[in-house]
């Protein structure tokens, strides 16, 4: 994939980076207007934008390899977190247990996320693939908000319940997934205009438009 489209690693880089600095901002609860959720989500939707994008111009397969990128990359990040935080603080460094209080919340984080994202990323790019060929490229709209609106539950209410059950009140609980869902599918919604830019221009410049026959999401070689 990566020898034959030029836009793919700047993209495959930037989901990874946006997925990595979501999860370590989801360690904060925040109140925007009627929305409390965590950090994370300001930054998260633009993971399935480019899992839109990606699905819709280089097919399920080259969605796959992304998916499990972002995957191991978060794997890493938790280990390397954790281990960093076992490690005992050089002296004069009296912020162990801020790190605690905060990073090391975020391996739990991490692994909520990529069980919730593996589920979610996956039925959005495979949903929104169906859809594609059902209507033979045609409403594109359809495709991102439709695959959104059932990825984006799956990937908030699995992620929610294991990042926060236990660590919130239930009430609260309730408030982010609902607060989380909402932001996530407007945001999506909202974007709309941009995506059919930026799918156009992905299309245009690397000359390829791919319809799926196969939806196999552990085999890597594309």
């Amino acid at each position: 994939m990566e020898g034959r489209h030029k836009l793919y690693d700047l993209t495959l880089g930037l989901f990874v980076a946006v997925l990595l600095i979501s999860n370590i901002a989801s360690t904060k609860i925040v109140s925007i207007g009627p929305f409390t959720f965590d950090g994370g989500t300001l930054l998260f939707p633009i993971v399935y934008i480019f899992g839109d994008v990606v699905t819709e111009v280089y097919g399920f397969k080259g969605s796959r390899r992304i998916i499990w990128t972002g995957f191991f990359a978060l794997f890493l990040m938790s280990i390397v977190i954790w281990i960093v935080g076992l490690i005992p603080p050089a002296p004069g460094w009296n912020l162990q247990g801020a790190y605690e209080s905060i990073l090391m919340f975020a391996p739990r984080i991490a692994i909520a996320s990529m069980i919730a994202y593996c589920l979610g990323e996956f039925t959005n790019s495979y949903i929104l693939s169906r859809m594609k060929n059902l209507t033979k490229g045609r409403h594109l709209w359809a495709r991102t908000i439709g695959s959104t609106v059932l990825g984006e539950f799956v990937d908030t209410v699995v992620f929610c319940m294991l990042a926060f059950w236990g660590v919130v009140p239930g009430q609260l609980l309730l408030t982010i997934i609902i607060s989380n869902y909402v932001f996530k599918v407007l945001f999506e919604v909202l974007a709309t205009p941009l995506t059919y830019k930026v799918v156009s221009y992905y299309k245009e410049t690397e000359g390829v438009d791919v319809y799926d026959d196969e939806y196999k999401i552990f085999r890597m070689k594309n």
